[in-house]
């Protein structure tokens, strides 16, 4: 009897071992095409930060958008397909009225409903 429960632990724990490697690799498999990068984007304060991520989320192909207000940096993940993607999340950032490594503020946007970030024309 003693043999048979020690090779049911044994059992059990290679298809626990199993199942933990085959979560790591799904985990692995989820950032597969997704590509990082980051630019700097002016802004000051709390709504400009969910203006900037909201912009920059709205670009096809962005599966995340984080600005930094300490580093002015933001942080995009995209599908690597998207070529133009950082690109694109730079104008439509722009347009939003902030500035960036690539393009200045539109000047239409650049009244914005916050005190911190308004340009004088």
């Amino acid at each position: 009897m003693r043999p048979i429960k020690l090779c049911l632990v044994l059992a059990a724990a290679c298809i626990s071992f199993e199942y933990a490697d085959a979560q790591a690799s799904d985990k692995t498999q989820r950032t597969i095409g997704i590509k990082t990068q980051s630019v700097r984007v002016e802004g000051e304060c709390d709504m400009c930060k969910k203006k900037i991520e909201n912009a920059a989320s709205a670009v096809k192909g962005v599966k995340s958008a984080v600005w930094n207000d300490q580093t002015k940096m933001l942080t995009v993940k995209y599908d690597v397909f998207k070529k133009d993607a950082m690109d694109n999340v730079q104008r439509k950032v722009s347009s939003a009225g902030y500035d960036t490594e690539k393009y200045s503020a539109a000047d239409a946007a650049v009244n914005h409903p916050c005190c911190c970030h308004t340009k004088s024309s």
